[in-house]
Order: structure tokens, then sequence, then C-alpha cells
């Protein structure tokens, strides 16, 4: 069977299972993660109420935890080793590190998520109410720092993987091109290990040596900058996978062509050049950074809708192109001409649509007068969903219906179900992430149990709150709903069995191929150096500043590890008998 006309499972059955369990881990991440929602939800809302108030923080954690770090980059991981693969038409250099990596990401995973859990388990002493951003002075439990710790470096050791795959090919091919599906696996790991380095530092250096009592104490605002230096490029991490499955899939599955090669090069090299310089944009209220560092990042963030705007023309033309290979004409015709019975297809055509009103709401967030108006409101909880829990999550859930039989060599199981659980989604996050940003604009807080709306007789100009908490109360059962569905509907396609047949792997191919595109946007040494250089530039003054005025652990704090305190004590004592002696 050659390779054009068999599944991704023919030719690489060993990495079909490396996907295969990646993609399992993100679904049961996805589960338990949409689980947690539904309550906060109807806690939220005061439905139903099955924990304390006080629990209700835990439940939030675990949601986030679970949803953007394990269900995202668990697929991300499946989707870059997919990508890698077929592009450089090889397999992985050594399986068994491959597993190493995945089982750091699980123990990771597990270990933070057990943290988190145990606030539930009477007489634990353990808990991990953090959440995401898990700000100091909130501590939690060591095993959540560890966990993450071992979950950062298990991605940094698949990106590692990719790059060994991309360097033995590149000795047997020394003068080709970098295949376009490599090219962005490779821009954004160089971005991630970049990017990531903050948060490894903010854990290993500072939180979990103070969880363990190592460290009295912990410079709050520096490790508030530090987790932002990760915490905003964390979401174009979860972005350009969406990005690659756009770019390569969308394209194809409309009946035409990627419109252009080269302008997916750039933007992926102005992901990785940008992304990072941009994290002090959310620490605006923060009145321990400099106006003049806030305004830079405000810049630099701004800087970021340009590799957007590229994506939307670059993927919108070749749906287009697809469309009127299909039959379609006319100014807006071609739009009835693509194949909107298809989930894979449409569930990423609405997920770039959900997008687009997030780069709006986004640019909100970015401004720094704007921002004031909306900071740490429900308004920031409703651009997140759009990114990472639409653009993101439901691109990943339409690509499923595509990668399920590629990886196990099945029919999907009711794809009108598929078609029915993408739009569900789509309606259910319209409603909540419209009452999201609307309470955010009156100023309803974000991160709390008890908005302390009860009772109170108010009626904004956009609405009752009544009417607001409705349609909360409504989008996230039906988000619920639609995770449950696209749950039954993989969970049965892989019960079933094996059948012939089924679509070739492969990619879109291009109106402007890569012999289109300047040498120098395969230069990742030139792009990775000016992406640290940007980074250097962003965050070394700020850094020092607040190093400078509060001490590397905060004011009175140890300036080192309490035990090397002792040490140092003892050999002075050491020392002043000797003198003693000599003396």
């Amino acid at each position: 069977m050659s390779t054009q006309d068999s599944t991704f499972l023919d030719q690489f059955p060993a990495e079909a299972k490396v996907v295969r369990t990646t993609f399992y881990s993100a679904f049961a991440a996805l589960f338990v993660g949409a689980l947690m929602g539904i309550l906060q939800v109807f806690h939220r809302t005061n439905v139903i109420r099955i924990v304390d108030s006080a629990d209700y923080y835990s439940l939030l954690t675990l949601h986030a935890v679970l949803l953007v770090l394990s269900f995202s980059v668990f697929f991300l991981v499946g989707v870059f080793t997919w990508a890698v693969t077929t592009s450089l038409d090889r397999g992985l250099q050594d399986l068994r590190y491959t597993w190493a990596w995945y089982s750091l990401m699980a123990l990771g995973s597990l270990s933070a998520g057990i943290a988190v859990l145990g606030a539930f388990i009477p007489g634990l002493d353990m808990s991990a109410a953090v959440l995401y951003t898990f700000y100091a002075p909130l501590q939690a439990h060591p095993l959540y720092y560890a966990g993450l710790a071992l979950f950062i470096v298990g991605t940094w050791l698949a990106g590692i993987d990719w790059f060994r795959s991309w360097w033995a090919w590149k000795k047997d091919n020394p003068d080709e091109r970098i295949p376009l599906p490599t090219f962005m696996a490779l821009t954004t790991t160089l971005f991630w290990i970049l990017s990531s380095a903050g948060v490894a530092v903010s854990v290993l250096a500072f939180l979990l040596p103070w969880s363990l009592g190592i460290i009295d104490q912990v410079n709050v605002l520096l490790t508030r900058t530090l987790f932002w230096y990760f915490g905003h490029a964390v979401v174009y991490f979860w972005l350009m996978p969406a990005y690659l499955l756009w770019y390569t899939m969308l394209p194809k599955i409309s009946g035409g062509k990627l419109f252009s090669d080269p302008l997916a090069r750039v933007v992926f090299v102005l992901f990785l050049i940008l992304s990072t310089p941009t994290g002090i944009h959310h620490q605006y209220l923060d009145p321990g950074i400099a106006e003049g560092f806030k305004y830079i990042a405000m810049v630099n963030t701004m800087f970021l809708l340009l590799p957007s705007l590229l994506t939307a023309f670059t993927v919108v033309a070749s749906m287009e192109h697809g469309a009127r290979q299909r039959g379609g004409s006319g100014l807006f015709g071609w739009l009835r001409a693509l194949p909107w019975r298809d989930p894979v297809f449409t569930g990423m055509a609405l997920a770039g649509l959900m997008f687009a009103a997030a780069g709006f709401s986004g640019m909100i967030n970015a401004g720094m007068n704007i921002n004031y108006l909306v900071h740490n409101t429900w308004w920031v909880v409703g651009h997140f969903h759009l990114t990472v829990g639409t653009a993101v999550a439901l691109t990943f859930m339409a690509a499923t219906y595509w990668f399920l039989p590629q990886l196990t060599g099945k029919k999907i199981w009711r794809k009108s179900l598929g078609l029915a659980q993408v739009l569900i989604w789509f309606v259910g996050m319209t409603f909540m992430s419209n009452s999201m940003h609307r309470q955010g604009l009156i100023g309803v807080p974000r991160r709390t149990a008890e908005p302390q709306y009860s009772g109170f007789n108010y009626e904004p100009a956009v609405g009752s709150m009544a009417e607001l908490n409705m349609q909360v109360i409504v989008g996230g059962t039906l988000l619920f709903i639609s995770t449950l569905l696209f749950l039954t509907v993989v969970v049965m396609t892989v019960l079933g069995d094996k059948v012939d047949g089924l679509p070739a792997n492969g990619y879109a191919d291009t109106l402007s191929g890569p012999e289109d595109a300047p040498l120098i946007l395969d230069n990742l040494k030139l792009w990775a150096g000016i992406a640290v250089l940007l980074v250097i530039l962003a965050y070394s003054l700020p850094l020092a500043s607040i190093i400078s005025r509060r001490g590397l652990f905060g004011p009175g704090g140890s300036p080192s590890p309490q035990f090397i305190d002792t040490l140092l004590f003892a050999g002075q004592a050491v020392v002043d008998s000797l003198s003693g002696v000599i003396n």
C-alpha cells in the first residue's frame, strides 16, 4: 500500500499509538475539567451548590489546570507528533524517549490534580486552591508545584524529540526546505521553551522551595511577573496547533489549496519573536511596575494582531479557492459551496469565526486605559473562553473527527451527531461568553464564589442580572452537553470495528509553495536569537527594578534558603573558634 493511499495508522503504527495515547489523555482531562466547569456555573449562579463556597476555588483551579494545560497540551503534542512524522515521512528517532516525555507529562498532570483534589478528602493536609495563576501569597501543596514542573519538562523533551527527527531528516536532505508542518512545530517549540522558562524559574527557584519550607517567603511581585512572562504567551502556544490545523486541513477539506506557504511561515516566525514580550499587559494595575514598561508591553501586544490578521486572510482565501473549485460563484455565493455538513470543516470554521470576536475583546484587554475598566472582571473570562475555550478547543474537537479514523482505522460513529456537537458548542459559547463580557462591563468580578448580587435591584443598561445569569446557565449547560456528545462519539468510534477505504492521510497542496519563500525564513537560529533579544529588552529592566526595590525574596525575606543560612552560621562559628585557638 502506498503512503498516498494509506492512513496514518498504516504508515506509522508506533507513532499512531503515541498520538492516540496523548489524545485519550486530553479527552480524560476534558471530561473532568468540563464537569468542574458546569459545577462552577451552577454554584456561582446559585442554582445548585454541591460544595461549600470555600471549596469553590478548588473546583476553579482544577477546571483551569485540566482544560488550559492538560487537555490543550496533550492534544497539542499529539498533533505535532503527527505533523512532524508525516511531513518528514519518517518515524520518531527513539520511541523509548518519546514515551519518557509522555510519562513525565502524565505524572505531572496527575500530581497537580491529586494536590487539588486533596482538599476534598477529610483529614488529608493537602490543597491547591491557588487558581490557574497560582499567585503568591496563596500557597499550594508541594505536590502541585512539582507536578507543574514535571509537566513543563515533559513538554520541553517533546519539543526536543521533534527537533531530533528534523536533524536526522536534514542530514539526508541537506538542500530541502523544512516542510511547513514541521516548520510550524519547530518554531512553536522554540517559542514554548523560551516563554515557559519564566514559570519554570518561578516554580523551581521560589514557589516549590517556599512550599517545602526551604525559604521563608517569596517576592510576590517577582513571581507574579515571572508567571505572566509565561501566562500570556501560553495562549499562543495553544493557538499555534489550531493554526497548523487551519492551514493544513481547512483548504483540503474545502476542496482547494493553501493560498500561501510563505505567508504561513511568516505568521509562525512572528509568533516566535513577538509572543513572549507581552505579559506585563496583564499587570497594568500592579503599582510596582513603571508605566513605561507597561506601555512597551501594550505596543508589543498590538503587533501580535498582524500574524492573526495574516492567518485570517490566508485561511479565508484558501477556503474561497476551494469553494470556487466546487462550483461556488459570486461575491459571497461561494460560501454556500463549502462543506458545511462535515463536522471537521464546520467546527474549525466556527472556531475561526469565534476567534475573530475574541480578537476584538483582546484588543480591549491590551489597551491600558480601557483595561482599567474590565480588569479582573468577567469580561476577561469571556475573552478567555472565546480564545482557548472555542478557537482552540472547538478546533481540537472538530479535528478529532478527522484524526480518529487515521489513528484507529475505524469510521466515525454517527458523523451527524458530531455535526450537532460542534453546533451546540458554538451556540453555548455564544450565550455564555456574551453574558460574561456584558457582566464584565458593569464590574461583575471574576474568581469569586459569591458575586453578591442576589436581591440587589439593579437593572443595568446591558440587561438585568437575572437575564445575564440565565445566559450563563444556558450556555454552560449546552457546553457540557456538547462535551458529553463529543466524548460519546469518540468512545463509540474507538469501540467500533475496523473498516477499509478510509481517507488517506495528507495535507493540502499550495498555490504558492515553499520555493516562493525566502530562505531566511528557515533560519531558526536567527529568529530564536531575535526572540531572545526582544525578551531581554522587554524584561531585563522591569525585573531588575522589582528585585532592587523588594529583594529577591521580598522585603524582610531571607536572601538565601534557610539551610544555607544555617550552614553559613555554623561555618562562621567554626571560623571564630579556630581564630580563638590560633590567637
